[in-house]
């Protein structure tokens, strides 16, 4: 590996930016990116937990492709995982949620990925969407997205492609978060997640995914919480996502 490749996250100045940039906005968020290939990472607040509100759409999948496989599954099934992932369909993931076994279903798959601080909400949540008010950790997100492009991952390589494939492909308009701090030729996969807290009538934005390049892979989770709009929310995520990412890599000209 090139000296680029081992070189030292400068873990200092990306926080000192990211407070900085963050105390002129309203809210709280978390961040975390690995470099998959190097092991190099960066987190910030990573103690913060946070939910996932939609982002929580792709632990659904991966649960659900734990239990059956891609090729297996009913072409019903097939197309309520490609709308919730694709669309951010919420009543194809209430029917995915209940197929996986719920909170209890989703806490288990979760372990088996590793996931140490996400747990399923118990009980019926009409209308509240149990999945979306899941609090998580960065930490979490990224070893997620990692069991994504890892060969020790408990999901086979072609139910692997399969979710990269759908979350490479979400419908315009829903392709901002991380994408944001993506170089020209790099390629994204992604689930983003937006809900209006009832408690506080302010917005969770949420976005984790994969930045892939040339066999390299940075998994990058971003959560916020606090925004009074959504559009606020997106551009607090993509903020941080873009001042993580520039001292990571050098974007090629």
């Amino acid at each position: 590996m090139g000296s680029e490749a081992v070189a030292k996250v400068p873990a200092g100045r990306i926080t000192a930016r990211l407070d900085r940039y963050l105390a002129g906005r309203t809210g709280s968020a978390t961040a975390m990116v690995k470099d998959l290939a190097t092991g190099r990472v960066y987190r910030y607040h990573a103690g913060e937990r946070l939910i996932t509100a939609s982002t929580a759409k792709v632990q659904i999948l991966m649960a659900l492709l734990l239990r059956t496989p891609w090729s297996r599954l009913p072409a019903h099934v097939r197309r309520d995982a490609e709308v919730m992932i694709r669309q951010s369909d919420n009543h194809a993931a209430d029917r995915l949620w209940l197929r996986i076994g719920g909170a209890e279903g989703f806490t288990a798959a979760g372990k088996r990925f590793g996931l140490k601080h996400t747990r399923g909400v118990p009980g019926d949540c009409v209308d509240l969407y149990c999945w979306g008010i899941t609090k998580t950790s960065v930490d979490d997100q990224v070893r997620l997205m990692a069991a994504l492009v890892s060969g020790k991952s408990p999901l086979k390589a072609g139910d692997r492609r399969q979710v990269l494939a759908l979350m490479g492909a979400v419908v315009d308009g829903q392709d901002w978060g991380i994408s944001a701090a993506a170089c020209r030729g790099e390629r994204v996969a992604l689930k983003n997640g937006w809900l209006k807290r009832v408690s506080t009538k302010r917005w969770a934005t949420v976005s984790v995914g994969l930045i892939r390049d040339d066999g390299r892979d940075y998994a990058v989770a971003v959560l916020t919480e606090g925004s009074p709009e959504v559009g606020y929310g997106i551009a607090t995520v993509e903020g941080v996502a873009e001042r993580i990412m520039r001292d990571l890599r050098r974007c090629r000209a």
